[in-house]
């Protein structure tokens, strides 16, 4: 799942829903957000306040008020994020965060955030942990191309307050559900909800949620007392 923040996102909108996306549920929710590509123009002064957020969020007991980011579910979990990072690391990554805290039967551990030369090695797979990956842009259409070339397609999202970018975004976003100025995590109840590509299989929620269970049929009624025919075609007698 996939994020752009362009330059001229609301800021303080995007660090919240970047961060919520990507280290709410400990990264481990089906449209968690896993990949960030930044403005050039925008990059440095948002990915600086984003570290500030992964360095100070609360990791610990999720049944604390004040907790955010609770455990992994297992050693696997936790093994697999680190496998994660240390790939990211032989490709070039500069990881911040995700180690482990505290002992015990339990994984805590600190978000990660990665800052990545480009999208390769593990930035094209998904570790079920809070990994995030962090990339540079300039071209608008040259991110959505970058952000569609994965295996996966299920949740995306642009912030911008430019309504082309939006509608560019939309548009071309190869994903089931995709969202302007709203995160990736989670899904509104009233939309459909599934993927594209190797996240496909149908749809589920919204009107797909009923629509399996009908029989569609196509209706047309004609109060004029003329007659129109599809297509255009003209047939006179």
């Amino acid at each position: 799942n996939g994020v752009i923040v362009a330059p001229s996102a609301d800021l303080d909108l995007a660090l919240r829903g970047v961060a919520f996306g990507a280290m709410g549920t400990a990264g481990q929710r089906c449209t968690t957000t896993r990949r960030l590509f930044v403005h050039d123009s925008i990059h440095d002064a948002f990915v600086a306040r984003l570290k500030a957020a992964y360095a100070s969020v609360a990791v610990g007991n999720p049944l604390e008020g004040d907790v955010l980011v609770g455990p992994l579910i297992d050693r696997a979990a936790f093994e697999a994020m680190q496998a994660g990072l240390a790939a990211a690391r032989d490709a070039g990554g500069v990881v911040h965060g995700g180690t482990r805290v505290g002992e015990g039967a339990s994984y805590y551990v600190r978000p990660a955030l990665v800052e990545m030369p480009g999208q390769v090695g593990p930035v094209l797979e998904e570790t079920f942990a809070p990994i995030l990956y962090v990339m540079r842009y300039d071209d608008l259409d040259a991110a959505i191309r970058r952000h569609n070339a994965v295996a996966a397609g299920l949740s995306s999202a642009i912030f911008t307050r430019d309504l082309t970018e939006a509608e560019r975004f939309l548009a071309a976003s190869d994903c089931g559900i995709a969202n302007v100025n709203l995160g990736t995590s989670g899904a509104e109840i009233g939309g459909a909800f599934g993927g594209e590509k190797e996240t496909g299989g149908g749809r589920e929620s919204g009107s797909d949620a009923w629509r399996q269970y009908m029989r569609r049929a196509t209706n047309t009624v004609n109060y004029s007392d003329a007659l129109p025919l599809a297509q255009g075609v003209s047939f006179e007698i």
